[in-house]
């Protein structure tokens, strides 16, 4: 079964989630023996195609048409279908965006089929592929299984696989083949009209642009301990970040928020400090390239995705930290 990565991009600049997306489908690939294609939709794709051809792929797609050039859910649904149903991939994955949310859906109905979202993680049960995706708020895994005929649709949650293990290839390969594919569409196919692209006011902090995060979490007790966390953020040359009940709290400003409903970070170390570890609070992180954890509870979930893990009272762990960091090296 082969597998195909829909790679999202806007205005030439990709998303960072397209990465994890292709990560995951080079991973599945290579554990079911099949091959692994990436697409990308828009109009003058030549740059970014090329940036494709440079990783471990099979083929890679151009979906090209002047009506493209911005982002519908008509057009790129439109698009996607005649697409797929000439190339007849298996599997067809896409990073969980909000773009993807949007089309998506109008995608696989078009075809007749059903469409995985949110996916975290996957294993392969002889030649089938099972996804697993969570429930009640991350409380319940369940396994996904297709039935029926492809093309199968799914769309990666952020941070259940990492940009960075997204495979080059290797020196003297040379580069994966390039085919433009022209969809077939109409003006009077795209029934909306793109304005003037939203954009966030600007932050005061860009915790997705930190290589050292330090992150506290309901752990501290009280706003007058984040001092303590605070001063081994200093001492690490680090960004001070936290979880969403200390910042609903007001003990610290949303902008130091990590996590689904605040910022997705991939820094090269990420040390949690009295953070349980909520499904919800992972997905902004679990990109991480390093994850440290300290927490007083060895059963904490934290532990499950940690690369190192302190089970101790942060209360006692961060002083020491903190002196060790301090002594001259």
């Amino acid at each position: 079964m082969s597998v195909l990565v829909v790679m999202e991009q806007r205005g030439g600049e990709w998303n960072r989630m397209a990465f994890e997306a292709l990560a995951a489908a080079q991973q599945i690939a290579g554990e079911t023996g099949d091959t692994a294609s990436a697409a990308v939709v828009g109009n003058g794709l030549d740059g970014l195609a090329g940036e494709l051809a440079a990783r471990q792929l099979e083929k890679v797609y151009a979906v090209e048409h002047p009506l493209l050039a911005e982002y519908t859910a008509d057009g790129y649904s439109a698009a996607l279908a005649q697409f797929v149903a000439q190339t007849n991939p298996g599997l067809v994955l896409f990073p969980h965006t909000y773009q993807v949310r949007d089309f998506l859906p109008k995608l696989a109905t078009a075809l007749g089929r059903v469409a995985v979202s949110d996916v975290v993680g996957h294993r392969v049960e002889g030649s089938q592929v099972v996804l697993v995706r969570q429930l009640f708020q991350g409380k319940v895994n369940v396994d996904v299984r297709f039935a029926g005929g492809a093309p199968h649709f799914a769309s990666l949650q952020a941070g259940a696989w990492r940009a960075d293990q997204a495979a080059a290839r290797a020196a003297g390969e040379g580069s994966a083949p390039i085919e433009k594919f022209a969809p077939r569409l109409s003006p009077g196919d795209i029934r909306t009209k793109p304005l003037e692209r939203f954009r966030e006011s600007a932050r005061a902090v860009d915790l997705g642009a930190a290589e050292l995060i330090v992150a506290v979490g309901r752990g501290i007790r009280e706003a007058d301990n984040i001092a303590l966390v605070r001063q081994l953020a200093d001492a690490m040359g680090a960004e001070l970040a936290a979880s969403r009940p200390i910042c609903d709290a007001g003990w610290l400003p949303m902008e130091r928020q990590v996590g689904s409903s605040g910022q997705t970070v991939g820094p090269k170390m990420y040390m949690a400090i009295g953070i349980s570890g909520a499904i919800q609070h992972l997905v902004g992180m679990k990109g991480s390239r390093t994850i440290v954890a300290i927490n007083k509870d060895p059963n904490a979930p934290i532990f499950e995705v940690a690369d190192y893990g302190i089970v101790g009272d942060l209360f006692q762990v961060v002083p020491e930290l903190i002196e060790a960091l301090k002594k001259p090296r």
